[in-house]
């Protein structure tokens, strides 16, 4: 390797667990992800991931199509790979030439029958995906009488691209607000402001929780805590920057056993405890060399769970996080989103409608504010 290249992330997801239902087996199925690459390479090299997978699965063939040229993907020298249970592969290094602000056009066929529970829900601008009958690994234009579109990943955790030394990497962690949009909006905005040697990427999986997860089929697919996402999630090719975003899912879920039997109150956590395990992140994130910033919490007034008491946890939570000297910087998601004359709820332009997740607008927002120093 040159010495002013190295391997850097492009693009990357949380590997989730995906909804329990009696169709989450399938087999003869073909998964399709482009995936927009902010600077070029030399080479590329894909992560799978059966993290939260209780069975192998195997891949039979892999491609990814660059500038129109399809690739076979290897792995130890082999089209075909088996994953085993809770753990990944990378594949073989594959020498191409990516252009920045590109795509790179990800196959995958699984001929048999395969569990498909590692998996992660996401969206935004630069997210689309499809599954096809048959393998499509090779095929331009898959026909639409056999092929769906989807927004969740499987498998696909990770891109990496040897590429110039200068180009870096930002991982954005958190749950469902960040597994939506506004990562995907901070990209646009570096593309926008010619910052096109950072990319942003994304370990996010909705439902999650810092301190707690769910141990049932009813609610398993909320996803795995923090002390078990972290490590796993956040170590990324070329990364020197995390954005943290997480702790609402712990506010908002506890309900009681009377309402609900997995969601007991004894899971309500106060703001020291929540404050305490930040402060595990940041530690780990340190551990990995990165610069860590952390995002308040958003408004929640108007939610179905909400009530003054998880909002005084919030607002605590977000006190500290606004003036601790453990982090590089704090960005005010909260202050940015909120309505300045009722400062529980969003302002009405960037409520999505659920009083808990943001609009387009809101969003687009919370991109707009990240510090410019973030992406260089």
């Amino acid at each position: 390797m040159s010495g002013n290249m190295h391997w850097a992330s492009v693009w990357g997801n949380a590997i989730s667990i995906g909804e329990n239902r009696p169709e989450s087996y399938n087999k003869n199925l073909t998964f399709r992800y482009p995936v927009y690459s902010q600077f070029g390479g030399k080479a590329l090299r894909l992560t799978f991931d059966n993290y939260c997978g209780t069975e192998p699965v195997t891949l039979t063939r892999t491609t990814v199509n660059v500038d129109g040229v399809f690739y076979p993907v290897m792995f130890g020298g082999k089209r075909e790979v088996t994953i085993p249970a809770g753990e990944n592969t990378v594949s073989d290094e594959l020498p191409c030439e990516i252009m920045p602000q590109s795509l790179i056009i990800v196959s995958f066929y699984f001929e048999d029958f395969t569990q498909l529970r590692s998996a992660v829900y996401t969206s935004g601008p630069l997210t689309e995906g499809i599954y096809a009958i048959g393998d499509m690994t090779e095929v331009d234009i898959i026909p639409q009488d056999i092929a769906r579109g989807i927004n969740i990943i499987y498998f696909l955790s990770n891109i990496s691209l040897l590429t110039s030394s200068e180009n870096r990497t930002v991982v954005c962690y958190g749950d469902s607000i960040t597994a939506q949009d506004w990562p995907e909006y901070l990209t646009l905005r570096c593309n926008r402001e010619e910052k096109l040697r950072t990319a942003v990427i994304r370990r996010a999986a909705s439902g999650t929780r810092m301190l707690r997860e769910y141990s049932c089929i009813t609610y398993e697919s909320y996803g795995l805590m923090g002390v078990k996402r972290f490590e796993h999630e956040v170590p990324t090719d070329g990364a020197d920057t995390v954005i943290i975003q997480h702790g609402i899912n712990d506010i908002i879920h506890p309900v009681g056993r009377e309402v609900n039997p997995f969601r007991p109150m004894s899971d309500m956590p106060s703001a020291e405890e929540l404050i305490d395990f930040m402060m595990f992140y940041i530690r780990k994130a340190r551990e990995f060399g990165y610069k860590v910033y952390v995002g308040t919490l958003l408004p929640i007034e108007g939610w179905r769970t909400y009530a003054p008491f998880r909002d005084e946890v919030r607002c605590a939570f977000n006190d500290w996080i606004r003036t601790t000297d453990l982090i590089d910087g704090c960005i005010d998601f909260d202050a940015a989103l909120r309505d300045p004359e009722r400062p529980s709820r969003f302002l009405p332009e960037y409520d999505s409608g659920d009083h808990l997740h943001p609009s387009k607008a809101g969003y687009k927002r919370m991109a707009d504010i990240v510090p410019g120093e973030i992406l260089r």
